[in-house]
């Protein structure tokens, strides 16, 4: 049975709330619907920053609380959504360790909201054993079918963190082996908008200018690449800080070279993930903010020798990609259908997740 299911999406980069809405029967998408998106105030964005890798405490139940209200916020203004998927803000991802920890509770969103809400979606993936991440990969494969793909091709999803999803749409679903595979490749925005914060007081390099002005430092780029996690058969994710420790590595460059080198990277790190590919593909689909910076999308380019489009060229919506994966999810979670499987997360089988509150 189809359902409106409206999905958010709140993530790494800690720029703002995304919502969307979506009509599915959590298989196949029926049709794309109104979307939105509300940014975090300066005030609201350092009360997450301060929040990040904590697991518990003041700072997190602040974090909880703005990303409560900044969600009931932006959702009030939606009308018909049977079901709401809420992901939450994610402050800390440790599978294997402590596991992963949304801020936000769903169930005191159902209450200001009047309407059900599905969420932790994470949580169940990670207690059998998989890294929780990426769960958008389930949603590609139906966006593939939407958009009437016929070979094998790649969604890179460019936040705070790089994440790949490689897909064959000629198999009967996102569950079956062989029809997906797919991982973080390594650090994505987080570095540069840290970057760009820490130097200029700017929250992002607008479209890639700064980069596109300095010389890249492959020296570093190199020194990157030669960590174990670029070496480690997928499934693999990465906590929004594993790869913080960068910015010490461009200290000695200057503004334009460090950014240069920093965007150089997700460049190469994306290169280095399709290595890893079942089989080629011949287009790389880019969600995400990273898809703004021409910068990036021509050392994408450059580096994995592949046609690089914005998904926008396919029909989709890179803002709300993410929000509609969360829509689509939602519905899963009501029906019990999996979320995640051994190629995606690393999880021993397909597997179901989430709760619903209300």
């Amino acid at each position: 049975m189809l359902k409106w299911a409206l999905g958010t999406m709140s993530g790494t980069s800690l720029d703002g709330v995304d919502a969307a809405m979506v009509l599915t029967d959590g298989e196949r998408i029926a049709e794309f619907g109104e979307s939105r998106y509300r940014p975090y105030s300066a005030a609201e964005r350092e009360v997450l920053r301060a929040a990040l890798g904590q697991w518990d405490g003041p700072a997190v139940e602040a974090a909880a609380r703005v990303t409560e209200d900044a969600h009931a916020e932006l959702l009030a203004g939606f009308r018909g959504a049977d079901l709401i998927g809420f992901h939450g803000q994610t402050l800390a991802h440790d599978p294997g360790g402590r596991g992963t920890l949304q801020a936000g509770s769903g169930e005191r969103l159902a209450r200001l909201l009047g309407v059900p809400v599905a969420w932790d979606f994470r949580t169940e993936d990670v207690r059998l054993g998989g890294q929780g991440a990426p769960l958008a990969p389930f949603f590609h494969f139906a966006a593939a079918r939407w958009t009437q793909e016929t070979r094998p091709v790649a969604f890179l999803n460019l936040g705070g963190v790089g994440n790949l999803t490689w897909l064959d749409p000629r198999y009967p679903g996102p569950e079956a082996a062989g029809a997906l595979l797919a991982f973080d490749t390594g650090p994505a925005n987080a570095p540069v908008n840290d970057l760009m914060a820490a130097r200029l007081g700017r929250v992002q390099d607008d479209e890639g200018a700064l980069a596109a002005m300095g010389r890249v430092d492959e020296g570093v780029i190199d020194m990157v690449l030669r960590q174990d996690f670029f070496a480690r058969t997928p499934p693999k994710s990465l906590d929004r800080n594993d790869f913080h420790s960068v910015l010490g590595l461009v200290d000695h460059l200057s503004d334009a070279d460090a950014c240069a080198t920093l965007t150089a990277l997700i460049a190469a790190t994306v290169a280095a993930g399709m290595t890893h590919t079942p089989e080629p593909v011949e287009r790389l689909l880019v969600t995400g903010g990273g898809r703004h910076n021409g910068t990036l999308m021509r050392m994408l380019a450059d580096r994995t020798a592949l046609e690089v489009r914005p998904v926008e060229h396919v029909g989709l919506d890179g803002d709300m990609l993410e929000a509609q994966a969360f829509a689509y999810l939602a519905v899963r979670v009501a029906r019990g259908l999996a979320l995640s499987s051994p190629m995606t997360t690393g999880v021993p089988h397909p597997a179901p997740g989430g709760r619903i509150s209300g």
